[in-house]
């Protein structure tokens, strides 16, 4: 396994610890900042979902630079951001700072994507993310870290960024899921 998929696989084991500091009530205490109470187990969710979202790039980076890009991890890489995204919304359903209808808009789309993919892997044809994915996906990992913090980014800019950087989010989500089945209705032609 080359060193872009030990990243990406690194990304995919730090969810399940991401998830625990999140959902699970540990005794770690909490700190006020901006007189607002934070829980400490929060920040260190906070900081373990930046750690994995910021491996996205690292994966990747290594990969165009070592010409080390494989089928792999052109499959690896997208399923390890749509876990982490996935953990991500679930936690903030889970403590009410998200809305569920939100959270179903972007993981139909990600299920329907990984779907025509494995429908084009089955014929042999991989299919890469296309800029507007990449750019789908920033704006997710952006929003997703904000509404983690989202009490204390509000109390600071006194402007619910998390949830304007979410409406972003899910209307790149929309338009480049429309723009992936377009690009790839060859797929459905051909399996059809």
């Amino acid at each position: 396994m080359n060193l872009p998929n030990k990243i990406t696989v690194a990304r995919i084991c730090l969810i399940p610890i991401f998830m625990i500091f999140m959902l699970v009530p540990l005794p770690m205490g909490s700190f006020e900042i901006s007189g607002n109470v934070l829980p400490t187990a929060y920040a260190a969710g906070f900081f373990l979902f930046i750690l994995a979202a910021s491996t996205d790039w690292l994966d990747g980076y290594y990969a165009r630079k070592y010409n080390l890009v494989s089928n792999f991890g052109k499959f690896l890489d997208p399923l390890a951001d749509k876990l982490l995204v996935t953990a991500a919304l679930l936690s903030l359903i889970e403590l009410q700072v998200l809305p569920a209808w939100m959270a179903i808009v972007i993981l139909s789309r990600e299920f329907a994507v990984t779907g025509i993919r494995l429908v084009a892997a089955s014929d042999g044809e991989v299919i890469a993310a296309s800029s507007l994915g990449k750019w789908k996906t920033v704006f997710q990992m952006t929003a997703l870290a904000v509404l983690l913090l989202d009490g204390l980014f509000y109390a600071i800019l006194n402007i619910p960024l998390g949830m304007i950087l979410m409406w972003i989010a899910v209307t790149l989500t929309v338009v480049s899921g429309v723009d992936y089945f377009v690009k790839n209705k060859h797929v459905f032609k051909h399996s059809m």
